[in-house]
């Protein structure tokens, strides 16, 4: 392996399933893309299937769209449904789709739209798939985090959906750290299985649509300095591309770009905050996240 993980460093996937959420652009679209390059039969689970047809055709290699929208449980399920139906094993879930910074809102099942897009939706999918994944070598589950899970977050129970209060920032933090509570936790469900991996990632600041919910005072510099402080979608892919592919990584490690504060870069192995290795708040959040859900898993 060269001194820098890139996209050349990705092993043959030929003979594995992948799934991508929100791989019809940005860092999805840059995942979707190098897997099916190396020969992985890959699924674009979009919520939009006509925007997700036209990424499928420009991607080359084998590639499927699936519709999932992940603001809805009714949605989670059909879409688990038909993966499951399609595929009796799958090699690698990327749980890659998100919402950043949207104003006060709710999912059709009454979360908060970033809480139960980033963090809920997601646990439920990868509940409903786990057992595809279970009896396949290698098999990993790869979380999309954020640096944001730093800023201004953490898990309040007391007021999970925000109804008292609401903070775009601090909810979308709260909506990362989730992801990766979820991710310690889901590795410690799996240890004693030995197949399956779970592993997160963080993309640095990349430039993509995802921040087009920033409040307006950010935009405008945010414009200015995109190209000092973010990297493109290629180059931010590459923490969850090596999470997902890299056979030296290890269940409940966190991957993120080496420049300096994380921003840029190429990937390496990286910590996440002291919150989010706290193992009560961890199994909290999943007995609350499964009750939310209605969605329990096999391990």
């Amino acid at each position: 392996m060269s001194g820098k993980w890139t996209e050349r460093d990705i092993p043959d996937q030929r003979g594995r399933v992948a799934i991508v959420t929100g791989a019809n652009t940005g860092l999805g679209f840059e995942t979707a893309r190098a897997l099916a390059e190396r020969g992985a039969s890959v699924v674009l689970a979009v919520r939009d299937v006509e925007k997700g047809k036209r990424a499928a055709a420009r991607i080359s290699g084998d590639v499927a769209v699936q519709e999932l929208d992940l603001t809805s449980l009714e949605s989670v399920r059909a879409a688990a449904a038909d993966l499951r139906a399609a595929h009796q094993r799958i090699d690698l879930l990327i749980n890659n789709a998100g919402v950043m910074y949207t104003p006060k809102q709710t999912t059709r099942d009454g979360f908060e739209m970033q809480f139960g897009t980033n963090h809920l939706g997601h646990f439920a999918l990868t509940g409903l798939l786990l057992d595809r994944l279970l009896p396949v070598p290698g098999s990993r589950v790869t979380t999309v985090s954020s640096v944001g899970h730093r800023i201004r977050a953490a898990i309040h129970f007391d007021d999970l959906q925000w109804e008292r209060s609401y903070g775009r920032a601090a909810a979308y933090g709260q909506s990362k750290l989730a992801n990766l509570m979820f991710t310690y936790e889901l590795q410690r469900r799996l240890t004693a299985h030995g197949t399956t991996a779970a592993v997160a990632a963080h993309p640095g600041v990349s430039n993509t649509e995802l921040a087009r919910n920033s409040p307006a005072l950010l935009r405008l510099p945010l414009t200015w300095l995109a190209p000092v402080i973010t990297q493109n979608p290629a180059m931010g892919a590459l923490p969850t591309l090596r999470a997902a592919t890299d056979p030296a990584v290890l269940g409940g490690q966190y991957y993120g770009p080496d420049g300096m504060g994380e921003v840029r870069g190429h990937p390496r192995l990286v910590t996440s905050s002291p919150e989010s290795y706290d193992v009560g708040v961890q199994q909290r959040l999943w007995a609350v996240s499964e009750k939310l859900t209605g969605v329990e898993f096999p391990v």
